[in-house]
C-alpha cells in the first residue's frame, strides 16, 4: 500500500480555491474542515453500515453534508471525500481512520498553502478574506 496526498475531489477544490478564492466555499476553514469531516463520515459509514454500495454512497455524502452545515464547513468538494472513503480503491479502505488525515487533510493542506501563496501573489485582492 502507499499513500498519495491525491484524491479526486481536490480537483474540484482546485477549481474553488484558484478559481473563484473570494468564494465562502473556499475559504481555510471550509476547505480543511469540509475535507476532514467529511472524509470521518465516510469512513465511519463505511464501516458501520453493510447494504448495498448504491445505498451506503448515498449515505456517506448526505450525512456529510448535514455535517458540514451543521459545523459550518460547507465545502462541496467534501461530498466526494466522503464518497471516495466508501467506493474508493482497498488502498483506501485498508486506511481506515487515517483516510480523513492523509491524504483528505494533509492534501487539502497542501492545497490551501499553494492557494494561500498564488492568489496573494498575482492580485490586489487578498486571500483569504475569513481564515476561521
Amino acid at each position: 500500500m502507499t499513500l498519495s496526498l491525491l484524491i479526486g475531489s481536490f480537483g474540484a477544490s482546485a477549481v474553488l480555491l484558484y478559481g473563484v478564492p473570494d468564494s465562502p466555499l473556499a475559504q481555510p476553514r471550509n476547505v480543511l474542515g469540509g475535507h476532514l469531516i467529511s472524509g470521518v463520515v465516510g469512513v465511519i459509514v463505511q464501516q458501520a453500515i453493510g447494504g448495498p454500495l448504491w445505498l451506503v454512497a448515498a449515505l456517506a455524502v448526505s450525512v456529510a453534508i448535514m455535517a458540514m452545515i451543521l459545523t459550518r464547513t460547507t465545502h462541496p468538494p467534501g461530498g466526494a471525500t466522503a464518497l471516495i472513503a466508501v467506493m474508493g480503491s482497498p488502498d483506501i479502505e485498508a486506511l481506515g481512520f487515517l483516510y480523513p488525515i492523509v491524504p483528505a487533510f494533509t492534501g487539502a493542506l497542501c492545497l490551501l498553502a499553494v492557494a494561500l501563496i498564488s492568489n496573494n501573489f498575482r492580485s490586489a485582492k487578498r486571500y483569504p478574506t475569513a481564515w476561521w
